[in-house]
């Protein structure tokens, strides 16, 4: 009978870094992964957040595969052919640690971080899909894995397997997700020679920007387009809440292809070559509906427990690794008193209750549901915002003040001016 001290599901980042404590510390370990290799399966669009990384690996960018360090960051409304747009840029942030913050391809960066714990040695089985887990007098005591000898034991397990999580869902811990508390994000990787990112960006020395855009991006829906650079492709893509797709009988796929062609986006892509697409789902259950995070022998941790900060800072690598970090401390410690019930794992919770994970996603994790009340903010505030300021900026024969009087008017006439101020009220509030 095959019997590790743990077993954990998915080669993710919150896997594999509660694997490398783990067997740092001499515990034996199993992973397994439904990829090909670990990251093969793995997509996101957006910054590795590496606080935690930085501390499990210490100046881990000196080695791993990342592709730029984000200076700056900009954000775009897009009404039907204009753009208005705010950019910073940071210049303190071109220097170690980097403000924590790279862009990376989950295929080439998972895949050296796995690595690195099978080479403090974790043992991860790839192209393997786990069916169920196995019980033992109502605790989790192992896997059902798809494979030969597919029951393998342990004192516990980890469930890392992502935001669309069936087992954590048959353990009883989450509800099934409901397609309001999911993203269905689609993105493609468009390779462009370095020198011309850098020169259409306006950056050097493996400087790194982040765009995302909000408005005529997504047709007016709630959700964003968003551009990464890495070192010579961009990661272009679109997400939106499953609910809102299915109402406007809209494909992720044409979503994409009507913001590629954006005549702001357009731009920035010209001589691109896309080299590959793929799609992925985020968790956004909300700080209410955030799931039971532990049963007998059981922790659940990353996507699969929904730690995703979904407001702009889009944040869900570092809080995967953290609940992987604590997931594993927990077990160390349960370990030292043989005991991996319910009980015994309860300093998982409360470690997590205290951290920077529970604190922003009890502070964040509702803007979603905040947003899905003002859909005014995703189409008829941008459009007309921008038809204001497009009046300012024309030339005519008519006096300045003659212009914007007209402007003003145009704005006024197609919003009020009241709840304008209150709806932005409301907005700061939930996402600054």
């Amino acid at each position: 009978m095959d019997k590790f001290d743990c077993i954990i599901i998915g080669a993710g980042p919150a896997g594999v870094a509660a694997a490398l404590i783990l067997v740092r510390k001499g515990l034996t370990v199993a992973v397994f992964e439904r990829g090909e290799y670990p990251g093969s399966k793995n997509l996101f669009g957006g910054v590795l957040y590496s606080t935690i990384l930085n501390k499990l690996i210490p100046e881990f960018y000196n080695e791993a595969p990342v592709e730029r360090h984000i200076t700056k960051r900009r954000y775009s409304i897009l009404s039907k052919n204009s753009e208005m747009a705010i950019e910073f840029d940071f210049e303190d942030f071109n220097h170690p640690p980097f403000n924590n913050s790279f862009t990376v391809l989950r295929a080439k960066f998972d895949r050296w971080f796995a690595q690195k714990a099978e080479d403090s040695g974790a043992v991860i089985f790839t192209e393997t899909v786990v069916d169920d887990f196995i019980y033992d007098n109502g605790k989790v005591a192992g896997v059902r894995a798809r494979r030969e000898g597919g029951d393998v034991y342990a004192d516990v397990v980890i469930c890392a397997e992502g935001a669309n999580s069936l087992l954590t869902e048959k353990a009883g811990l989450k509800k099934k997700l409901l397609p309001h508390q999911m993203i269905t994000a689609v993105k493609e990787v468009v390779s462009l020679p370095k020198e011309v990112i850098e020169d259409r960006f306006n950056l050097s020395n493996n400087e790194g920007m982040a765009l995302e855009f909000f408005g005529e991006a997504v047709k007016g829906m709630i959700g964003s387009g968003f551009i990464y650079t890495n070192k010579d492709s961009l990661s272009v893509g679109v997400g939106c809440p499953i609910s809102v797709m299915k109402e406007k009988n809209i494909k992720t796929n044409d979503l994409l292809e009507s913001f590629k062609s954006h005549p702001v986006v357009k731009k920035l892509l010209r001589g691109g070559k896309t080299e590959e697409i793929s799609a992925k789902m985020i968790p956004e259950l909300g700080y209410k509906n955030l799931p039971k995070f532990i049963a007998d022998g059981l922790l659940i941790v990353g996507d699969a427990a929904g730690f995703v900060n979904p407001s702009l800072y889009r944040e869900g690598t570092n809080m995967a690794m953290y609940s992987g970090m604590m997931a594993a401390e927990t077990i160390l410690e349960a370990k030292e008193k043989g005991d991996f019930s319910e009980r015994g794992l309860q300093g998982y919770t409360e470690r997590l209750k205290d951290s920077f994970v529970m604190k922003d996603l009890e502070r964040y994790g509702d803007v979603p549901e905040k947003m899905s009340e003002m859909p005014q903010l995703f189409k008829e505030y941008p459009d007309t915002i921008l038809k204001l300021a497009e009046g300012y900026f024309t030339i005519s024969d008519l006096s300045k003040e003659e212009m914007h009087r007209q402007a003003w008017k145009g704005f006024k006439d197609n919003v009020s001016m009241w709840k304008f101020i209150l709806d932005m009220y409301k907005a700061r509030k939930a996402i600054l």
